[in-house]
């Protein structure tokens, strides 16, 4: 059994953090009063070949694993960027799997190198205003009709829809009433974002100002069946693959935040002085920042198993969630202590650390609740009866 990276893994980490370099804490801060897309970041790390990191080099990526992209994103969370950097590549690292497992080959020749190029910026469209994260209940309709599928219907909570050239989007092809089982009957299209016929209305939020976050409006849209991934009716299956490096990859972003906001929190109780010695000489600072490292740490080991069982083919469901349950937890009690040790300073923008306890609330909501990951484990890994 061995912890350690590899030296390619290390390389990766390495390249990725002197890019990540180039955008400092005053351009993240720009980016949170302000908005508007980190184009530039985005363009950075495609011209270096990183957006490509999972797909097949067979269509221009670099053929590595879910591991690998959870050490990238770990680096680009914990570089300063938070989850504002992360989340402006987040789903073209890891959203086209479905492309890329369930695609023809002619599908993939088309749909997956403009992504690599950072030519094209695709959104992942599932969640619907009032279905939640039952997503057998999706309302939204894909009515076909010869050649082309006809889309009416809603999302919520679709990011980078403002700036998006594609979308990944879940539809119901055959009513709920006519099926057999929730599950199917669903279809999942890869295709270009029309927006003469998707209306798409951004969500004041929080945090994460510079990646935009909508309600998407469909009226007549029109997919060519070619741009229909598989089966149809079978995409709630297709969509499965892509949520266990979902939750891999928002737990190393969250593991990054975590570190972040700790070595901030650190550095400042050195150098913070109060009744002529620095506050981290009191126990009282240090052994929270203490707790919060050994959260990090051990919620990091299971994010690195967890992207190890998905590569390796294994059943990883369980510690995919796992992963991003605890290092959303370690995360956001980070950012939380990172604030209440810098005191009344915490609280000012110029500091930083309150923008990452803002942002730290991401990987805890979404893409799944804590609580559904805790009956999930409670049914699949301890046996007992489903709850919901």
């Amino acid at each position: 059994m061995d912890f350690a990276l590899t030296a390619n893994q290390e390389s990766i980490r390495d390249a990725v953090a002197k890019i990540c370099a180039r955008f400092d804490d005053a351009y993240w801060l720009k980016k949170d009063r302000e908005g508007g897309y980190p184009a530039d970041f985005h363009r950075a790390l495609a011209d270096a070949g990183w957006l490509g990191i999972c797909i097949p080099e067979t269509y221009g990526g670099s053929g590595l694993g879910i591991l690998d992209a959870a050490i990238m994103m770990r680096t680009i969370a914990e570089s300063g960027a938070g989850m504002s950097g992360a989340s402006a590549i987040h789903m073209n690292v890891f959203g086209l799997n479905p492309v890329v497992v369930f695609g023809t080959p002619e599908q993939c020749r088309r749909m997956l190198p403009g992504i690599v190029s950072g030519a094209e910026r695709s959104c992942f469209a599932v969640t619907e205003p009032n279905t939640g994260l039952n997503t057998t209940q999706l309302k939204t309709r894909a009515a076909r009709f010869g050649e082309k599928y006809v889309v009416n219907g809603q999302k919520v909570w679709i990011s980078t829809a403002q700036v998006a050239e594609k979308i990944l989007l879940l539809a119901r092809t055959t009513p709920l009433e006519e099926v057999k089982s929730p599950t199917h009957g669903l279809s999942l299209f890869y295709t270009d974002f029309d927006r003469r016929r998707i209306a798409v209305h951004e969500i004041e939020k929080m945090g994460r100002k510079a990646v935009d976050s909508n309600e998407l409006f469909f009226e007549n849209f029109e997919i060519p069946v070619d741009d229909r991934l598989g089966e149809e009716g079978r995409g709630f299956e297709y969509i499965l693959h892509g949520m266990n490096p979902e939750r891999i990859l928002i737990a190393a972003e969250a593991v990054g935040l975590g570190q972040l906001a700790l070595s901030r929190a650190a550095d400042y109780a050195k150098s913070r002085i109060v009744f002529n010695r620095p506050i981290g000489k009191n126990q009282a600072i240090q052994h929270p920042l203490a707790k919060n490292w050994m959260e990090l740490e051990a919620a990091w080991l299971m994010t690195l198993s967890a992207g190890w069982q998905y590569d390796q083919g294994l059943p990883c469901g369980p510690a995919a969630n796992a992963a991003k349950y605890l290092a959303a937890e370690a995360g956001y009690h980070a950012c939380e202590q990172a604030v209440m040790t810098h005191g009344g300073f915490g609280y000012a923008k110029e500091f930083h650390v309150e923008r990452y306890l803002r942002e730290s609330l991401i990987p805890r909501i979404a893409p799944i609740s804590p609580q559904l990951i805790l009956s999930f484990i409670a049914e699949k890994v301890l046996g007992l009866p489903k709850s919901y």
